[in-house]
């Protein structure tokens, strides 16, 4: 069976549509709208716009000021709408879905009578299940046995809106407005068709709602995976990681026959848009062709990043939203991308990364990045399984405030990057290699330092006799002790009196708060540490100096920094952070 293509009048509207379309989407919210109803077909217009775009908009207008826009969308484009906001996850969400239906019901009535009857009935009919009861009046029933709360349209069949119990951090719509919505359903089936809506009344009473619910959520995952919104079970396999060489030995992915025009099915805009133009994907992205292959990979985009909404459990209700899932995408695919340069390539070549992306899937090459990530993740797990501070009983905290961060983003079930509010944030995602790189070089830092503390023979009393305990005190009280003759089998606290006689060999000479330049640590000090070391764990002096020099310099350069204005008769036990001193 071949392709078939519309004619050249209808392709050239097409086009026409898609280039409204695209400008439309770029407005602001407002604009947008005014556009659309302004528009020579309006209708056309809407209907051109995928489901997610759509939704999008609607939110970035308000949903209770988009009602044009709503009576404008096609079947297909409600049953979206629907679909995302109508369930928490395999459960209806009766106070969403009142708010929706009144809104689909106040943008077009007899639609969406019309709609609701042919397309929803099942869920309909769940829905009422979950709103109302009905009881049928015998032929000598008086009707005041129902009580107050039940009410008839017809003398017959009485109806009581029921009681819902109060959705956690508010409803989505109030009980006055759920019952208002709900009299004026009702009200419009029995005008609609009067046996119809006894029908609907009967059916909704004997629904069994496990059953239903499952068929209807069925028919609702089925909908949502042709648009990238896989079941979260499936969705979550995007977090598999694969190695470079398992892609290589891959068979390159499906492009379909390359035909004269392009398909006319519209890509969803919003994920391209919030795309950032400085990576190694939107770069690569430029370089794809011809425009057909373009376009396919445009949609692998838009399916991953709703790939990823479904397995982080976002609900996307604004572009800044989607913004974030879009920065994690193109990062995650730039990293995969760095992974496949050839080995001696130090740049990331755009044009051989357009051709990765023709031929690999993109949420292969997703993977191939995220799994740099979880590989370090996984170390970092298998070395905190085995290291001496977990044996010792001591908290993450003991590694200090930026090595702390790092470790903890790196030991989260999906690991992110310690940003320490350098863009605004303390964490985020990984979007480049080069910090995979830093985040690998603290873990060595930290797994170099918990491996001379294992072998120092050190005795811990209780943690909370040393207050903020941290590597760095413990390592230079033990020090200090060493150097003023202190002999204590556990580590302890030092005395301020005698900490001061160290104090002025450490930082010898006068300073005060004005001075500019602080004191620094004279060398044979810094040399007598790596010998104390040395004697303490029975390791060479140049293997510490090899592993540990540069922690040592930077160790010793925040003492200078944070003591080096001070005078030992100015030291206050209670602002010194670098030594265990007692108040």
């Amino acid at each position: 069976m071949t392709d078939t293509l519309p004619d050249k009048e209808s392709r050239e509207r097409l086009r026409a549509l898609q280039h409204e379309r695209r400008e439309i989407l770029a407005l602001p919210p407002e604009e947008a709208l005014n556009r659309i109803l302004s528009a020579r077909e309006p209708a056309a217009l809407v209907h051109s716009i995928p489901g997610s775009d759509l939704y999008l908009l609607v939110h970035d207008i308000g949903p209770e000021d988009a009602l044009p826009l709503l009576a404008l969308a096609s079947d297909a484009q409600w049953d979206h709408i629907v679909d995302l906001e109508g369930w928490a996850k395999d459960r209806i969400e009766v106070h969403s879905v009142t708010r929706w239906l009144s809104l689909l019901l106040e943008s077009d009535p007899q639609r969406f009578l019309r709609w609701l009857l042919k397309d929803r009935l099942e869920f309909a009919e769940c829905y009422l299940f979950h709103n109302i009861e009905v009881r049928v009046l015998e032929q000598d029933q008086d009707p005041s046995e129902f009580g107050d709360d039940f009410f008839t349209l017809d003398g017959t069949y009485f109806i009581r809106f029921l009681k819902l119990l109060p959705v956690p951090g508010g409803s989505a719509i109030g009980e006055e407005e759920r019952k208002e919505f709900l009299m004026k359903l009702l009200q419009r089936l029995a005008a609609h068709d009067h046996l119809v809506f006894l029908n609907v009344l009967l059916e909704a009473t004997h629904v069994i709602p496990a059953e239903t619910e499952e068929e209807e959520h069925h028919w609702r995952t089925v909908r949502l995976a042709e648009k990238g919104f896989l079941p979260f079970g499936e969705a979550i396999g995007i977090y598999q990681p694969v190695q470079p060489k398992d892609l290589e030995n891959r068979a390159s992915k499906h492009i379909p026959r390359r035909r004269a025009e392009s398909s006319p099915l519209p890509v969803p805009s919003y994920p391209l848009r919030e795309m950032e133009a400085d990576n190694h994907f939107s770069r690569a992205l430029d370089r794809v062709e011809p425009q057909d292959i373009l376009t396919q990979v445009q949609w692998e985009f838009a399916n991953l990043c709703n790939q990823i909404i479904v397995a982080d459990q976002r609900a996307i209700r604004d572009r800044a939203q989607l913004h974030d899932i879009v920065k994690k995408a193109c990062g995650y695919i730039s990293m995969g991308l760095e992974r496949l340069r050839a080995a001696g390539e130090k740049e990331v070549d755009p044009r051989k990364a357009a051709a990765a992306l023709i031929r690999h899937p993109l949420v292969q090459v997703f993977r191939l990045g995220f799994g740099a990530v979880l590989e370090l993740k996984w170390e970092a797990e298998k070395w905190l399984s085995r290291s001496w501070f977990v044996k010792s009983g001591l908290r993450l905290t003991f590694w200090g405030e930026q090595w702390t961060g790092v470790l903890g983003g790196l030991l989260l079930k999906k690991p992110l990057y310690y940003d320490n509010y350098k863009t605004g944030v303390l964490y985020r995602e990984f979007v480049a290699l080069e910090e995979v790189a830093l985040t690998e070089g603290i873990l060595r830092q930290v797994q170099a330092v918990d491996r001379l503390l294992a072998v120092m023979n050190i005795q811990l009393g209780r943690a909370s006799q040393y207050g903020f305990l941290t590597y760095k005190n413990l390592i230079l009280s033990r020090w200090a002790g060493h150097c003023l003759g202190l002999r204590e089998e556990k580590l302890a606290a030092i005395p301020v009196s005698g900490f001061k006689d160290f104090f002025a060999e450490l930082l010898p000479g006068e300073s005060s708060s004005e001075s500019t330049v602080p004191r620094r640590i004279p060398e044979a000090m810094k040399s007598g540490f790596i010998e104390w070391l040395a004697r303490d764990t029975g390791l060479k002096d140049f293997e510490i100096t090899e592993s540990l020099g540069r922690i040592f310099e930077d160790l010793f350069g925040e003492i200078e920094a944070e003591y080096g204005r001070v005078t030992a008769k100015d030291l206050d036990p209670r602002f010194v952070q670098l030594f265990l001193l007692k108040t």
